[in-house]
Formats: C-alpha cells, structure tokens, sequence
C-alpha cells in the first residue's frame, strides 16, 4: 500500500485522482505541528503541502520511507530542499496551476487603486457618499513597468495592453526581440522607477531581490506613483514604504503579500492610499482545483515508476549513465550559480562543452541542472530541471552544447560560458577522482577553488597589498577566511580572487572592497 499524507487543505480533486488507484491509501490530516508529523511520518511515502506546513529536516530525517514530497503551489521555501536531496526524497511543485489567478489579482489590484474601489466601497457601507474625495484616474496612457517577465508577468502585460497602457518591461533574462513580441519596451529599473505611474512586481523572493525596492528607489519615483505587490513578501522593505507614503514620495501600494504572515497590525493600514488583501494571489477555486491536480498527478507518477513533471530538487539521469554522470550534477548546479553571480547585462547565449570521458555520454541532463542552477538565482522557484531549457527558450537565450573527446587540462572538464550585452564571462569545473568538486578557472584565469559554502570573487588589478586590504576589511566585519586562490596571467595584469569565508558577506563590506581603487568588481555566491 503506498500511503499519501495531505498535510494541508486541497482540492478533492487531486485527492480523487490518487484515490484511482486501489493500492493508494490518502489520509488527511491537517493542523499538525512540526513534532506530530515527524512522528508519523515514517508511515508514507508520500506528502503534500500548500504553504500552511513546513517540511522540515527533522521531518524529512524521520522520514525514512518517503520517496516524494509535493508542494500544491510554486514556492517551495517551506520545504528544506536540502534536507530532502540528501535523503533521496524528490521534490515537486505546481509552478503553472496559479499563473491566471495570480495575474488577474495584480489586474484587481490595478485598477482599485486607479479608481479608488475599496475606500469608497467601505465609506459607502458606513452611510458616506464621497464622490469628490474619490476622484480616479484613467489607466489608459499610464505607464505601467512590469519588473519580472515570467508567467505571471507576461499574462499581467496582456491584460494592461488591453487596458491601452504603455508597458516598460524588465528581466535580466528577456531580450529586445522577444519584449517587441510581447508588445513592450524593455528599461533598466532605474528607468522603470522614474517614469512609471504604477510598478508592478513579478520577482521569486531571493537573496538578490530581497528589499530591492527601499529609500533609495523610492526617492526616483514620481509623487503620483503606485507600487503593486502580488510576487512575494520581503521584495519590498515595508518600513521604507511606509516612509515614502508617509513623506509623500510616492502616492501609496496595493499589497496582497507582505514580509511576516499572517499581516495583521501593519503601521501601512493606516493609509488611506494603501489597499490591502491577505494573500489572495492564487485564491481562486480553478487555481486550487489546478495545483492539486498537477502535483497529485506528479505523486501517482512516482507511484507508477515514471519521470515526475516538475521535480525542483533531483534530475532525471538514465540509470546507465548514473554512476558517472550522478557525481557532475551538483557541480553542474553551482557552476550555473557562481554564473549568475558573475553574469551582468541582458543574458543572450549560453553555451556549456564537455570535454574527455564526459563527451561520450548523453550530457542533457548535466546541461539542464546547469541551466536551471544559472536561471533559478534570479527567476525562482519556477525553474526546474525540466523546465528550465524552456524557459531559456521563451526568454531567446540561446543555449548550445558542444562536445569534444579531447583530453584538455583534465580528464573531464567543464566549461560554463555566458554571452551577455556585457561581454562574455565563463567558468570551468571538474571532479576528481577521489570525487571532490573543484572550480578550476573562472574567465581563463587558473585557480583550484572547492565550491561549497561562501565565495567571495574578486577581480582586481594584481598589485602589491590588494589582497592584505581586502582580509583586513573582511577581518573587520569577524569574517573568517577559509581559503584564498589567485588566478593570473601576466605579472601586473588583471587577476582573479577567490575567497573561501566561513559566513556571508554583509552588503557594506562589499562596498567597502568595491571601493578599492585595484579592485574590478566584487561578486558574493552563497553556495
């Protein structure tokens, strides 16, 4: 009997589609802490989740019959994904069942703050009948910048152009020919917080998007600007938004997400101008219907012995290429982040080769984990190793492969290489035989770096002291360095840094180093 726990609230119908199967048994149990679902855990192969419960080690670790975990939504920052590829559990989520909910919500959102419909809807119920005070604005002609470019926000662009407003787009991962398709023009975000009248946010919450709208952007934007949240909590820093409001930079927000949930004593509901929902985003029954059934469907695929649809932590490899092939994918993924890291401008190709032993094999696999560990930094939790050479696709990123059987520097190597509007950044990895992971050149330059943990990348001009004043400031900041490579080619030119350091890097200490008149730029990875 192959037993599924639904640990939270989900549509009957994917429940049904389980129940199919005679040899299923489906429980539902729902509320339970931490503690409870760790002591049963052990009885099921399977779990689903929306974003109430959260799969944690201690779970996963009791876990010791669990072959799948499913995530009825996108997110998957309730699930400790780590925890669960070192156990060899898969984990799946439903990254388009919501996309439509989602953007229909934004639209909502849109136009209630253009025509002020939830003021004068609750002063209309209180007996007041306040035409003047609710003077609106048309949409038509405003400026809208959408910044996010995937599902969501394309089908958000759709809408607004209906609506006949002017669309500024921006996505590190989308270029000008596919922007002119979707009918908008691409900006850099300065741009898009000048001259939009409203700022709609389409981003995964990560490391490089956390608070990415504070004082600073606000002080660009125009007094009459809106800024619309339907993404994630944490994009925006709440306590700069409320001061902007506040001090009249911009003109208020429509929040569906906020940083801390449930949000229920915000200082921003004091404002008139700001309109609230808790978190509605994918609160539609077709929504909910959708994510069950594509997550439920996934879980009877790994009942049946098949290939799950959206795995978001552990890769397809055919078993005859397993024992060689299995070792290169977490290298393959930390080579893709270290990439994004070191990617700047408009992304337009990518190109990974394979050279010795690795040659002679089906490398779609290895490929696809590098590209979903290169895209996912920045786009989220909708990228997965299915998916991701798709999304490159529909971004018109170019993604080639090549192959030769030539022994280069090592038995099997690795070259990642990006082509950006910037110019071109690579990065090169193997693995020994001893089975140790090793980034062994980053743009040409040789090191011999062991990518875990904490990376501090540092190009800089090789000169006396540069290296002394950079552990000095780290030093500062009790940042304890673990292991240092330098990589050049001339005596006097351009060299590479690599800091292995025991915590993260604070955003201050990097300026600090940015600052060093030797140093070329700074990059953190947190691997």
């Amino acid at each position: 009997m192959f037993k599924v726990l639904v640990a939270d609230p989900i549509s009957e119908k994917g429940i049904n589609i389980l129940k199919e199967n005679e040899n299923v048994q489906v429980d539902v149990k729902l509320k339970l802490a931490e503690d409870e679902i760790a002591s049963i855990i052990e009885d099921y192969q399977a779990i689903i989740v929306r974003s109430g419960v959260k799969v944690t080690r201690k779970i996963i670790e009791n876990a010791s019959n669990l072959k799948i975990i499913a995530r009825a939504g996108v997110g998957v920052d309730n699930i400790d994904l780590e925890a669960a590829t070192e156990n060899g559990v898969v984990v799946v989520n439903a990254p388009e069942g919501n996309t439509i909910a989602a953007a229909e919500h934004t639209i909502a959102m849109i136009t209630g703050i253009a025509r002020n419909v939830p003021q004068a809807h609750a002063e209309l119920r209180q007996g007041k009948w306040e035409r003047k005070k609710y003077m609106g604005v048309e949409l038509r002609d405003k400026v809208l910048g959408v910044v996010g470019l995937g599902k969501i926000g394309t089908e958000v662009i759709k809408r607004a152009i209906a609506l006949e407003m002017r669309i500024l787009g921006y996505d590190p991962f989308i270029s000008e020919e596919m922007a002119s398709k979707l009918g908008i023009e691409l900006a850099d975000l300065e741009t898009i917080y000048k001259e939009a009248d409203i700022i709609t946010m389409h981003v995964p919450k990560t490391d490089k998007t956390k608070h990415m709208l504070g004082a600073e952007q606000f002080e660009m934007m125009k007094p009459t600007t809106y800024i619309v949240n339907v993404a994630r909590g944490g994009i925006i820093d709440e306590e700069a938004l409320y001061e902007a409001i506040k001090n009249n930079k911009i003109a208020g927000a429509a929040l569906d997400v906020f940083e801390s949930e449930p949000a229920t004593d915000s200082p921003l509901f004091e404002f008139n101008s700001v309109v609230v929902t808790p978190h509605l985003g994918a609160s539609t029954e077709e929504a909910q219907v959708n994510v069950a059934i594509d997550v439920a469907k996934d879980v009877k695929r790994v009942i049946e012995g098949k290939f799950v649809k959206n795995p978001v932590n552990i890769p397809a490899v055919k078993n005859e290429y397993k024992d060689v092939l299995n070792p290169y994918l977490e290298l393959m993924e930390k080579m893709g982040k270290i990439c994004s890291k070191l990617g700047e401008g408009r992304l337009n190709k990518i190109e990974v080769k394979y050279s010795g032993e690795l040659a002679n094999y089906d490398t779609t696999s290895l490929t696809n984990t590098c590209l979903k560990g290169l895209l996912r930094p920045t786009l989220g939790d909708e990228v997965n190793y299915v998916n991701a050479p798709y999304i490159a696709k529909n971004r018109d990123i170019k993604v080639k492969e090549s192959k030769t059987s030539e022994i280069e520097k090592y038995a099997n190597l690795v070259r990642l290489e990006l082509t950006t509007d910037a110019g071109v950044r690579s990065v090169e990895g193997t693995i020994f035989k001893q089975g140790e992971f090793r980034i062994v050149a980053i743009d040409g330059y040789s090191i011999d770096v062991d990518p875990k943990g904490h990376l501090l990348i540092v190009p800089h001009t090789d000169k006396p002291g540069i290296i002394g004043l950079v552990g000095t400031y780290l030093g500062e900041d009790n940042i304890n360095i673990a292991g240092m490579q330098v990589g050049r080619k001339e005596l006097g030119g351009i060299a590479v840094m690599v800091l292995a350091v025991d915590e993260a890097v604070s955003e201050e200490t990097i300026e600090k180093i940015n600052k060093i008149e030797a140093v070329v730029d700074v990059k953190y990875v947190k691997l």
